[in-house]
């Protein structure tokens, strides 16, 4: 203790003591320290050369012996990830403190709710037992459980908008943090350590509503300004126009906002709102962002643009944001709606009456946002190519917004439906005003001469899992989609380069590439770049690289996510990926129909066909009676739309192409649709050795126990050897793990995370290569020199060497081991295991 305390004296006088084995402490002055520090600050790995040769450079350092600079490293070493674990643990324990107060919260609100529940039933109870009450108990009971209706204010005077814009606020807390509406959990969403923050949905009340409450490492003024952009965040948010501001007198403001949302389906109109937006500060310095919708469905600016929208229904939302200490804020989100389902077709209605979906599209999407927005802003994310996460963002955003403009149509943009009677099942609209300029720099503006034509359908399907659906889509496109339409739209992209009818002939190798650029924080939404290569087959053209390049988002592929739909949308852009690329988004969307309630007659409603769409649907027939939330009768609305530039005199000739085209996808989704389907006719879809698989459970154990019956050593710990967890570990195992099949041209069959992140690629597209494409020279004679050796033992080592992912890049690796991996039987060989030891990009 007192050496301690010695140490700690002298190293507040400007020099610090090191302790070496021998027990002594040595003295540096404050000029070595400084030296030292220099040198760490440079190499801070301790087997670095260049430090080495700092030291050496050094001369206030050549009368130090070499064992004494090694314990300083060390010791510097500990003291800097003392200093960051202290940092960590004490950012955990302020976002624990806040999120522990959330939940105590949570509970008053929860015990309020109980104790309210308890009051109605005794008075219930009450009211049964008094059979004989008179007309005047009647009148009493409607007095205590009804609520005053909103008394109508006026709202052309500041006066009126203030008196509504205070009950907005009153009833918003109520619903935030008191018990207005009868919240539940959400289903799927479990509150954690590791959850973006807590969802509920309601269970009984007028419209549909969801609420949110969450920790997010930003000031409170900053999160208000983020969510009152709407569109920024919302995707189905189509423009937000503020049309009259006004202070309110006590600090805050009061704003007319006119919002226009798209349709996710083209089997019914878009909705519009015109509402009164409060912003003020409350009395505990929280920030209050509450919005209500105004009385009068012809209200709001310009009835002629609004001709294609339903007006529909803000009740009392908004944003209670309260800041926390050392940094940070506690936000609760409410949406309550009222989306007039009256307006849509019946089958259609579960997405219109759902509070589910209303959490899923608004409350945890602004919730999420921020929460990416925060991580972003402290450097916790790193994208891919070198780009800022906010260009990232905006290509999403641009592509999430091309395609629901085609989906929607909108006349004020420009679009026409071409000769369509009703009757066809593919709908073509034209847009000859199409420009799709991004910025000030019209060097990369691109104005058709003719315009754009989107060809759409919406269709039913009958037990495919979307998420299953989306996934083979994205993975498998060679299955459905023509890779002449991509090239013709991608040379559409160049100037004076459009070739219809008599594009040059191009075949589609069947390759795709999958260059990962950005997720978000809970991967629900990827954004990646797909390179499809393509060769010439003119022979003037033979060394023209024909490969096409498409800008894609897909979201909600993970089956046990908690999602609104799943999408795959995508838009050819130039290889050289500029900031301010011009995009002409196509692509399918996905949503789940799940009824309101578990109410017998929803769920007859729900599997009801009718004539507006029983020509699209896709699958058997099956018994409506049972669980609506079953496997085997859940229905989904697929909708499909894609986009081509046309040029004036070619505009008939590219609607007659773009019909066939989409049928033939049609036709190619509806095959899908029926081999994915728990009851198709066809075999299931997807990678045979996917993680969770039986397949892959018992390869791992092969692989395992080959592995230590070869070497002599264990490849996972001791701790992991049973059941799943074999699996799991080696799916995590920090080596590049792969395993090939044994034929004349030996393929991959099998990759751990490691080693699909090695070979850039992903479990479906690894059984398209090769063992020896992911060689070099060197590494392919290195393999076939040892591979009688390991054909005879079972097992080789080869050197360091440099092999290559699917997109071209090198990766060196300081060695890889080599295993026949056994069957069970330990007497035939099923595949050959390779694992590459500290691998790393070049």
């Amino acid at each position: 203790m007192a050496m301690a305390v010695a140490q700690h004296r002298e190293s507040s006088s400007g020099s610090i003591n090191k302790h070496l084995d021998n027990g002594k402490y040595v003295r540096y002055t404050a000029e070595q320290v400084e030296a030292l520090e220099r040198v760490y600050a440079e190499c801070p790995k301790p087997s670095s050369l260049r430090r080495q040769q700092l030291i050496r450079e050094c001369p206030i350092l050549s009368n130090i012996e070499p064992k004494q600079i090694k314990v300083w490293f060390q010791n510097r070493r500990c003291r800097e990830k003392q200093r960051k674990e202290a940092s960590r643990l004490q950012t955990v324990n302020r976002k624990l403190t806040a999120m522990n107060k959330l939940l105590m919260e949570e509970n008053d609100r929860l015990q309020k709710q109980v104790s309210q529940l308890v009051c109605e039933n005794g008075y219930m109870r009450q009211q049964l037992q008094t059979v004989n009450a008179s007309a005047a108990t009647d009148a009493s009971c409607d007095s205590v459980v009804t609520t005053p209706q909103h008394s109508l204010k006026d709202a052309t005077n500041p006066a009126g908008l203030l008196s509504i814009a205070e009950e907005t606020l009153a009833e918003f807390l109520s619903k935030a943090t008191g018990t207005a509406v009868d919240w539940v959990q959400m289903p799927g969403m479990k509150p954690g350590p590791d959850s973006v923050g807590i969802f509920a949905i309601s269970q009984s009340c007028s419209g549909v509503a969801a609420r949110a409450c969450g920790l997010v490492s930003l000031e409170p003024t900053k999160i208000a300004e983020i969510l009152k952009d709407r569109p920024s965040w919302f995707r189905d948010c189509r423009s937000l126009e503020v049309f009259t501001m006004f202070p309110a007198g006590n600090g805050g403001t009061i704003e007319l906002v006119y919002t226009q949302t798209y349709a996710p389906t083209t089997l019914a109109p878009a909705r519009d709102f015109w509402t009164l937006r409060y912003t003020t500060s409350l009395d505990n310095g929280s920030l209050v962002v509450c919005e209500r919708s105004l009385s009068g469905s012809g209200a709001g600016p310009n009835a002629a643009a609004a001709a294609q929208f339903v007006r529909a229904e803000i009740l009392p939302s908004g944003y209670l944001i309260r800041p926390c200490e050392g940094g940070g804020s506690i936000i609760h989100i409410v949406d309550h709606l009222n989306l007039e389902a009256w307006s849509v077709p019946e089958v259609l209605r579960p997405l219109y009456e759902s509070s589910k979906v209303v959490a899923q599209k608004m409350t945890i999407s602004a919730l999420r946002y921020i929460r990416q927005i925060a991580q972003e802003t402290s450097g916790e994310v790193v994208y891919g190519l070198g780009r800022q996460p906010a260009v990232l963002r905006t290509f999403s955003q641009r592509l999430s917004r091309g395609f629901n403009d085609a989906i929607n149509g909108f006349n004020d943009d420009g679009w026409t439906i071409m000769h369509c009677d009703g009757a066809e099942d593919v709908i073509l609209a034209v847009n000859s005003t199409k420009n799709l300029s991004t910025s000030a720099n019209h060097a990369n503006s691109l104005t058709y001469l003719g315009g754009v034509l989107c060809a759409k359908a919406s269709m039913l399907l009958q037990n495919v899992p979307p998420a299953v659906l989306v996934r083979f889509l994205r993975e498998h496109r060679s299955e459905w989609a023509d890779f002449n339409v991509d090239a013709y739209s991608a040379a559409s992209l160049k100037a004076g380069s459009f070739a219809y009818p008599g594009m040059r002939p191009t075949r589609f190798t069947g390759s795709q590439i999958i260059m990962p650029l950005g997720h978000t924080i809970e991967h629900e939404e990827l954004l990646e770049v797909i390179r499809l290569e393509g060769h010439s087959l003119s022979q003037e053209d033979a060394f023209v690289s024909r490969d096409i390049h498409l800008l894609q988002i897909c979201s909600g592929i993970d089956e046990n996510a908690v999602g609104a739909c799943s999408e795959l949308v995508f838009a050819p852009i130039d290889e050289m990926f500029p900031d301010d690329a011009p995009l002409l988004p196509s692509g399918f969307r996905i949503i789940p129909l799940d009824s309101k309630t578990s109410d017998p007659q929803d769920t007859l409603n729900r599997h009801r066909t009718l004539d507006l769409t029983s020509s699209l649907e896709v699958g058997p027939a099956t018994n409506t009676s049972g669980d609506g939330s079953s496997c085997n009768n859940t229905r989904s609305v697929l909708t499909i739309a894609f986009q081509f530039p046309f040029e004036s005199n070619l505009q008939e000739n590219v609607a007659t192409m773009a019909r066939q085209y989409v049928r033939s996808v049609i036709s190619s989704v509806q095959r899908v649709a029926m081999a994915i389907s728990p009851t198709g006719l066809g075999p299931a879809v997807g990678p045979k050795l996917s993680p969770g698989s039986p397949e892959a459970l018992t390869l791992a154990h092969w692989i395992c126990q080959s592995y230590s019956f070869h070497m002599g050593t264990e490849l996972l710990r001791s701790d992991s050897a049973g059941g799943d967890s074999v699996l799991k570990h080696l799916w995590h195992h920090p080596d590049a793990i792969l395993c090939c099949s044994l034929k004349s041209l030996p393929v991959f069959i099998f990759a751990n995370q490691a080693g699909l992140d090695m070979l850039e690629t992903t479990l479906v597209a690894l059984q398209d290569i090769t063992l020896d494409k992911i060689f070099d020279e060197s590494g392919r004679k290195s393999l076939c020199a040892d591979f009688s050796k390991l054909m005879q033992q079972g097992f080789a080592y080869l050197p360091a060497g440099i092999c290559m992912s699917t997109m071209g890049r090198h990766v060196s690796y300081e060695q890889a081991v080599a295993w026949k991996v056994l069957a069970a039987e330990e007497n035939s060989v099923h595949c050959l295991a390779f694992s590459f030891v500290n691998w790393s990009f070049v």
